[in-house]
């Protein structure tokens, strides 16, 4: 069965290359002279140079003729999620909707799946998320991710389409720990560059990542996740990954913040809005993320790297 991914940049290319070797593929991108420029190249030159598409994948600027696929893959920012589905609600109405995103909506502290439902009810929702890099996926290299799906059938059905040769899907049903994982990850990865960008060496990051890890679970359970979820690739996989990689732009944001320096403000960063919503999310429910509310203050520049040190580590002493 054919399928088609909604939105050019670097990961819904990689995706729409992986995808292709099970058959057809439909690639779309709101803007024409960069559908054209990937048609005659053969390359998403602008997010995925070097990658060429292979002979299965077209691509488009149409949303007509991408929605014509049951299967709809939605690789854009989480932030700009909700004005997608709303802008192109009518061609994606009823159909199989697979967002390809990791955060929490800034404006109403929700994830991707629970968006899904409320700007697109009629739509049967999934989520692709985990550990991995577009480069990655589009050469090849094997992945593994997480398909989060409440309804059981369809999640079989969608780990069996959207597998492939490089690409092995895990499903579960827990669609709120598959959100919570993959949104809070990116807040401790910007942390972890922090850390390291600002010279304090391996083992403050790996303690970082440890007690990050401990809030991310703290906020799942609280939202009604299991917490083996978080165990799993969506979680404690994802937060691996992006932790220790320059290949993570959170990371990179949080190199950046330590080194003092400034960072391109045209690269998309899902862990800055997420832990503002996250920070927010966690003070009404009264749950205790000091590390998330840190990042929030280093990345609106309320904070120094120095006094953020001082502050976590002038926190009250506890049993682990």
């Amino acid at each position: 069965m054919s399928v088609s991914v909604l939105g050019s940049g670097a990961f819904g290319t990689a995706l729409a290359i992986s995808l292709s070797g099970n058959g057809p593929v439909t690639l779309w991108t709101r803007n024409p002279d960069h559908a054209k420029a990937m048609q005659s190249d053969r390359e998403n030159m602008k997010r995925l140079p070097g990658v060429p598409l292979p002979d299965g994948l077209s691509v488009t600027d149409s949303i007509t003729d991408a929605a014509q696929n049951q299967t709809l893959l939605l690789a854009v920012p989480m932030q700009k999620l909700r004005s997608v589905l709303n802008e192109h609600c009518e061609f994606l109405a009823g159909k199989t909707v697979v967002a390809c995103c990791k955060g929490i909506e800034l404006n109403t502290g929700l994830g991707p799946i629970a968006v899904l439902r409320e700007a697109l009810p009629s739509a049967q929702p999934a989520l692709l998320t985990g550990p991995s890099f577009a480069d990655d996926i589009a050469r090849g290299l094997p992945t593994a991710l997480t398909l989060a799906c409440n309804n059981a059938p369809l999640g079989k059905d969608l780990q069996q389409q959207l597998t492939t040769t490089n690409l092995r899907l895990y499903r579960t049903t827990d669609t709120i720990g598959a959100e919570q994982g993959g949104a809070l990850k990116n807040v401790m990865a910007i942390a972890c560059g922090a850390v390291i960008g600002a010279g304090l060496g391996d083992s403050a990051r790996a303690a970082l990542m440890t007690r990050g890890y401990a809030e991310m679970q703290r906020m799942a359970i609280a939202c009604g996740a299991q917490p083996e979820t978080l165990a799993g690739l969506s979680g404690f996989g994802d937060l691996t990954l992006t932790c220790s990689s320059n290949l993570s732009r959170n990371y990179r944001l949080g190199l950046s913040i330590g080194r003092g320096e400034t960072f391109d403000p045209t690269i998309t960063v899902e862990g800055a809005a997420t832990a503002r919503a996250a920070a927010a999310k966690a003070d009404d429910m009264k749950i205790d993320m000091p590390i998330t509310q840190t990042v929030t203050n280093l990345v609106s520049q309320r904070l120094t790297i120095a006094d953020a040190v001082a502050q976590l580590l002038a926190r009250p002493l506890k049993e682990e």
